[in-house]
């Protein structure tokens, strides 16, 4: 919206946490095991400790999900700063907070509701769409959790969303702002354009040697050629272990004799029901009534078994399954109320069962398919196995190969040759290293942040030295050593002369159309007419540009009290333009769905600041205190 914010900030006042309130993101961090007496703290809340390592951990975790999501275009570097560990450290205090506000007030959710949700989550399905126990097992292995493990934390974060969803339903704008916000945002000028062209004042420009040596004096970091290094350097990584890793098919048999288990598939069973409500509040007289009718539609299914789905769907009074002809899906052990569940366990396929009582009402059963418990054969596992079973080997190999390789590089500092033929690794070469890693090197190992720091130590610079073994990604280990150092330098003005000729010709082209711009406005503000300007053209919020974009954000912020208004706008690469607004009006129709869309944005951004508000009242209310520095703010005044 050509950011008219800054045009009307007094009406933007309540909305300013758009841009000043950081988005409050909990790091999903379910639960921490205890860092013992002796761990450091960083932070207290309610009483208790959060851990360096707790704080680590969040970090890893972050950076883990954003890997994921992000693949290629992930950077590690963007969260190891100061500024994003600390983001995460204050989620955590604040986390904690909610924690224990949740604790104070009882809040919890209920079996059904997580086994519902639980179900719903479409990596836990299978092909056909139904929940999948083994599949589910199977996805939180992967991440390292058990089955308790992601039930205490999905009810934790149900319970913080039903907290969140509470404060900011409180929240309200007044409908007048968010009117009088889309009025200006609908707002249309009709503008006319001159601009006077740099190439037109080119061949005015004379630039003196004297010119040249000023700005090449006054600009000396635009000609600075930082320091640089040549640089050896060895990598550990996991395809240097690889290869020294190898299992045999005893050891993949031996696992699986070992942990057959893991390979079996328990019970499936898949049933559904008909549902006559009966509640435990009923009278004697309406149970019975309830009874007489499940009755009735007992006899009804089994004189015809095959329209059992077409029955419940008529007539069961489940809402969940009934317009799904009764299905309940796969049975789970604990997911329903024990007359139900144990009425399915005891049924064949394809028989129904007699009326079961339960707290809601009376249910006619059929069980409609049953998988047997099965094992999966040896070959049809082996590879998973053997990839298992090498994947532990090679950690631990790394671990033993992690400790030679940070002895020698230590203890024989003057050469990387002596780890390199211990290990089996490569000495490879980089040129021009500089202190902070280059973006177009992405992520080589020599263009990791704390790599680079150790190859412009005092000790790798001027002595040579190896450096220490650095870990510049997961896994992977990297030492390195300076093999020639060039200082920083300044460019000589001979070899730049040209550049800045060139530079500061257009400069003051630009200059000598600008002064002739202003003086066009001064000329039509006295005469008050039209001449030498373009055709009108309308120019708003809500529409591209018919005009250069940058002219046209200065345009919509312009001073309109008085009409026609005049500004001048300087026009990067092209020169100077000038503006006349003639007309202020207002769109003959409104969209009403931008406006509601609007309206939402705004009520959302109240409720953010809401939201915000009651955390910072929780940490006081938690009396949550972090005890590591905050990082210093960086000040930005041109001095």
């Amino acid at each position: 919206m050509f950011e008219f914010i800054r045009t009307h900030k007094r009406l933007m006042q309540i909305f300013l946490m758009l841009l000043i309130v950081p988005s409050f993101v909990l790091v999903g961090v379910s639960s921490y095991q205890s860092g013992g007496d002796n761990a450091n703290a960083v932070a207290n809340v309610d009483g208790k400790k959060i851990t360096q390592q707790e704080w680590e951990e969040a970090q890893r975790q972050q950076m883990d999900r954003y890997r994921q999501m992000m693949g290629p275009q992930f950077d590690q570097k963007a969260f190891e700063t100061p500024e994003a560990r600390q983001a995460i450290l204050d989620n955590l205090v604040a986390e904690r907070a909610l924690d224990a506000e949740i604790k104070r007030n009882h809040l919890t959710v209920n079996d059904a509701t997580l086994a519902q949700t639980i179900a719903g989550i479409d990596s836990f399905k299978s092909a056909d769409g139904k929940f999948d126990m083994e599949q589910y097992k199977s996805v939180l292995a992967s991440q390292g959790m058990s089955p308790a493990m992601f039930d205490a934390r999905m009810r934790r974060d149900m319970a913080l969303q039903q907290l969140n969803n509470a404060v900011q339903a409180s929240a309200i704008a007044p409908r007048t702002v968010a009117k009088r916000l889309s009025d200006i945002n609908d707002q249309q000028r009709e503008v006319q354009e001159l601009v006077f062209p740099v190439a037109d004042y080119i061949a005015q420009v004379k630039v003196t040697d004297d010119m040249v040596k000023a700005f090449y004096d006054k600009n000396a970091t635009l000609f600075q050629v930082p320091e640089q290094v040549k640089v050896e350097y060895v990598v550990l990584d996991a395809a240097a272990v690889e290869g020294q890793v190898s299992v045999s098919d005893a050891e993949v048999s031996d696992f699986y004799t070992k942990n057959q288990k893991r390979y079996a598939s328990t019970e499936k069973r898949t049933a559904s029901h008909i549902l006559v409500n009966a509640p435990k509040s009923a009278s004697a007289a309406d149970k019975a009534t309830a009874k007489q009718k499940a009755e009735a539609i007992l006899a009804e299914v089994r004189g015809a078994p095959a329209q059992f789905a077409a029955i419940a769907k008529a007539k069961s009074q489940d809402p969940g399954s009934a317009e799904m002809g009764g299905d309940l899906g796969v049975v789970e052990k604990g997911a329903f109320v024990p007359s139900v569940e144990e009425a399915i366990y005891k049924l064949k396929q394809g028989e129904i069962g007699n009326l079961v009582e339960s707290e809601f009402g009376y249910h006619i059963i059929t069980v409609t398919n049953v998988t047997p418990a099965a094992i999966k054969p040896l070959d049809e596992v082996k590879g998973e196995i053997a990839a298992e079973l090498k994947k532990g080997k090679m950690s631990k190999k790394f671990s033993e190969l992690a400790e030679v390789f940070n002895d020698t590089v230590y203890e024989q500092a003057d050469s990387l040759k002596p780890v390199a033929d211990k290990l089996k690794l490569t000495v490879q070469t980089v040129n021009n290293l500089s202190r902070k890693p280059a973006p177009e090197l992405g992520d080589a190992p020599y263009n990791n942040a704390k790599f680079l720091q150790a190859i412009f130590s005092d000790d790798a610079l001027k002595n040579k030295r190896n450096t220490e073994a650095v870990e510049v990604a997961p896994g992977t280990l990297a030492a390195g050593r300076v093999v020639e150092y060039k200082p920083a330098a300044k460019r000589p003005l001979a070899e730049v002369d040209a550049a800045i000729r060139q530079r500061v010709t257009m400069e003051e082209a630009v200059k000598l159309a600008r002064k002739a711009g202003d003086a066009k406005i001064a000329a039509a503000k006295a005469s008050g007419d039209a001449a030498g300007f373009g055709a009108p053209t309308t120019v708003s919020r809500t529409t591209q540009p018919t005009i250069n974009p940058k002219a046209a954000i200065e345009v919509v912020k312009a001073d309109v009290s008085k009409l026609p208004a005049y500004i001048g706008v300087e026009l990067p690469g092209q020169g100077y333009g000038v503006y006349r607004i003639g007309k202020v009006t207002m769109p003959a129709t409104i969209d009403a769905a931008r406006r509601a869309s609007e309206a939402d944005q705004i009520t959302n951004a109240v409720g953010q600041q809401e939201m915000y508000g009651y955390i910072e009242a929780l940490k006081q209310k938690a009396k949550a205190k972090i005890l590591v520095a905050k990082p210093a703010e960086t000040d930005t005044t041109v001095k």
